[in-house]
């Protein structure tokens, strides 16, 4: 059984990372295409109405490979996870089903219009479309995310005959995390865009300085700085509250993503921690004093639990079993996260600094640097919802339902492991498609039909 949940996890992981590389893009994206357009439409210039049309096509790629990808990923809970989705299928159902009925629908059906629709339908008309594409692409987002609330934060529900079943469907759908988590990954969607734009605009610019284009993506590459700097903050200033929501809802987390066995009052943040996951034990420690308690409670004193004295809480609640997830995953995958957040925030400042403020022509080492700062964004996105997925466990819905309760029973791990093989083989075949259409749009750059009307 141990082999068999393991498995599952690890292809339900690279579903959905991979998965997820796609989803930021597609909300940020699809608001900066709109905001270009809405440029070109109320400017007439036909350098906007080019740019609309170069990062529209960008916009395309990254949606559809996101729907194939999303589509498989559903597939996920009835092979894998059918104990889980038996379990939480009165709850998911509500949700998910709007999110097709309403937001997908409404995005998909104006994306079409958007694409087909230039010069059968009025411009205004038009732009209206591409407009409810993004604002169809985000409330998606949040209705996904309100069935994930409910695995992080179960609420509104009874347990009858073995299921959770919705009681309140208000109550689920305002799960206080959801209004921590939406504008968590709202502001992660803009700083993906923000940076794939200053990065794919910078490449340009280093290469075509002469070109008549140049000026076309110094455009560009200043929406890009300044959205890319507003998402990397906005990222930052909604995870402190969860950081806070954590200390509540799901203390283990907090305690594993910081290497805390012991409980702490006040608690330091640490830089680096050896930890002996066996022992239990911190072997060498660097850290700043008081900072978690000063995080978590506004004041530089305040208890922050340990590991033990939780693992003996919910073995006294719940019942025997190691209630500890990985400690190496958390910990460094909250690292991650936040250094790469700290390097957004210094590269997206430094951008609008030198290109908004102070007009400066920009550095060649830096428009070295900004093409491969594109993969930052990917990396932050990914390590924060390995955090929120790992830190969960055992739990695959918090305090109701483990792990090794939530896989399919009938599936042998040898079943898993054949198909875990398979998806990994396609989506590596899918992510080196996505780059090749990704660089050879990137590459084309602006078209003279792009700027015609």
């Amino acid at each position: 059984m141990e082999e068999a949940v393991l498995l599952a996890r690890l292809q339900f992981a690279i579903t959905t990372v991979y998965h997820f590389f796609f989803v930021p893009l597609t909300l940020g994206l699809s608001i900066l295409v709109a905001i270009l357009q809405t440029q070109w439409y109320r400017t007439g210039n036909p350098q906007y109405r080019a740019l609309t049309k170069f990062w529209g096509r960008l916009f395309l790629v990254n949606f559809g490979i996101g729907l194939v990808t999303g589509i498989v990923q559903e597939f996920q809970f009835g092979m894998n996870w059918s104990a889980f989705s038996a379990f939480v299928g009165d709850i998911f159902g509500a949700p998910l089903a709007i999110e097709a009925l309403l937001a997908f629908f409404l995005e998909s059906t104006f994306l079409g219009i958007w694409i087909f629709g230039e010069g059968k339908i009025s411009p205004k008309l038009h732009l209206t479309s591409i407009w409810l594409v993004a604002i169809g692409s985000n409330i998606s987002a949040i209705w996904i995310l309100i069935a994930n609330s409910f695995m992080q934060n179960p609420v509104g529900y009874v347990l009858n005959n073995g299921r959770a079943e919705m009681n309140d469907f208000f109550a689920v759908i305002t799960n206080p995390h959801i209004f921590l988590q939406f504008p968590h990954v709202f502001f992660g969607g803009l700083t993906a865009a923000g940076f794939f734009m200053l990065g794919i605009s910078a490449w340009h610019l280093l290469r075509r300085q002469d070109s008549a284009n140049a000026s076309i993506f110094l455009k560009s590459f200043r929406m890009g700085a300044v959205v890319g700097l507003i998402g990397a903050l906005g990222v930052s200033g909604t995870g402190h509250p969860q950081g806070q929501q954590l200390a509540q809802i799901q203390p283990m987390k907090l305690a594993a993503m910081e290497g805390m066995y012991e409980t702490s009052d006040p608690a330091g943040l640490s830089l680096f921690t050896v930890i002996n996951e066996k022992t239990q034990e911190e072997s060498f420690s660097i850290k700043i004093p008081s900072l978690v308690s000063m995080l978590v409670y506004n004041s530089p004193t305040g208890v922050v639990r340990g590991m033990r004295d939780i693992q003996t809480e919910y073995q006294a609640k719940y019942g025997p079993a190691n209630y500890i997830p990985s400690v190496f995953l958390c910990y460094w995958s909250f690292r991650a996260m936040v250094g790469v957040g700290l390097a957004l925030i210094g590269l997206g400042g430094l951008a609008v600094l030198l290109s908004v403020v102070l007009k400066r022509p920009i550095p060649r080492k830096l428009l070295i640097i900004l093409p491969w700062a594109i993969a930052l964004p990917y990396i932050g996105n990914a390590t924060g919802w390995i955090l929120t997925e790992v830190g969960r466990a055992p739990w695959v819905v918090q305090g109701l339902m483990r792990l090794d309760e939530g896989v399919s029973p009938g599936v042998p791990a040898s079943s898993v492991l054949i198909s875990l093989i398979v998806f990994t083989l396609v989506y590596a075949t899918l992510i080196l498609t996505t780059i090749k259409l990704f660089r050879h749009h990137s590459k084309a750059g602006i078209t003279p039909a792009d700027l015609s009307h």
